[in-house]
């Protein structure tokens, strides 16, 4: 049987066009872009959330010379708030590069774990890929992974 998958999301062609609070989001990600340790692909991740609170937390990629060892930052800042804030969700994530030549887009596995997050929060979360002067939403992380992992 043939099924069809449609996933919606939103495209903007500049930053300024995003609402003022995913305006700030965005800029916190590409700030922590600068605390980025990644000697060896000298592509620099910074990764920030706004929580229901209204908290913002940011991370960032992080390369070890024991390769896999290293973390991308969506997953380093992810998994720090569901260590600190567990009871305070995550509304919003934002995801920025350096060099940002294009839009930056989550791995597999951090795909996953934001799903993760998502589905144990019980509530969606926002992800903004920001990246060359624009960003694409989607408006919750299970429609990054539609086919996801799943005990």
């Amino acid at each position: 049987m043939k099924r069809i998958l449609d996933i919606s999301y939103e495209h903007y062609d500049a930053i300024a066009d995003l609402a003022a609070e995913d305006i700030a989001l965005v800029e916190e990600a590409v700030a922590a872009t600068a605390t980025a340790n990644a000697p060896y692909s000298n592509f620099r991740v910074g990764a920030a959330v706004r929580l229901k609170s209204g908290t913002t937390l940011h991370a960032s990629n992080f390369e070890s010379e024991v390769y896999p060892a290293g973390l991308c930052a969506e997953r380093s800042l992810l998994f720090y708030v569901e260590a600190n804030y567990k009871d305070d969700h995550i509304e919003a994530l934002a995801i920025a590069s350096n060099p940002s030549e294009r839009e930056c887009y989550p791995c597999g596995q951090c795909r996953q774990v934001i799903v993760d997050v998502e589905r144990r929060q019980q509530s969606p979360i926002r992800v903004i890929m920001s990246g060359a002067g624009g960003a694409t939403v989607v408006d919750r992380a299970e429609k990054l992974l539609p086919f996801t992992f799943k005990l």
